[in-house]
């Protein structure tokens, strides 16, 4: 997956990228990771994405849940913060660890 963040004087836009890099199609995908500062999301494309404190949620729409392996799907958000805009550290789809490159 690839996590690219775009930002200016406390907002940002972030164009998150997933791959399907395993050997079976993925039927349905949520990814989750945690904000390291005070980021707050509001509002979101491609995906539906909800958000407690720092812990975030995004999940398929209907049009892109269906991943044959080797494809690519994107989705993308806007948020605020306040101070520092660390990019998250950790994150998961469906469960499984996933690493940002």
């Amino acid at each position: 997956m690839s996590y690219v963040k775009n930002e200016w004087n406390n907002g940002f836009t972030t164009d998150i990228k997933i791959t399907n890099t395993g050997s079976s199609t993925i039927n349905g995908w949520a990814l989750t990771w945690s904000f390291a500062g005070n980021q707050q999301i509001t509002n979101s494309w491609n995906a539906t994405i909800s958000q407690s404190g720092s812990s975030v949620t995004a999940r398929n729409v209907s049009y892109n849940g269906s991943l044959a392996p080797g494809a690519t799907t994107s989705f993308g958000f806007q948020a605020t913060y306040n101070g520092s805009n660390p990019n998250p550290s950790a994150f998961s789809l469906n469960g499984s660890a996933c690493t940002a490159g």
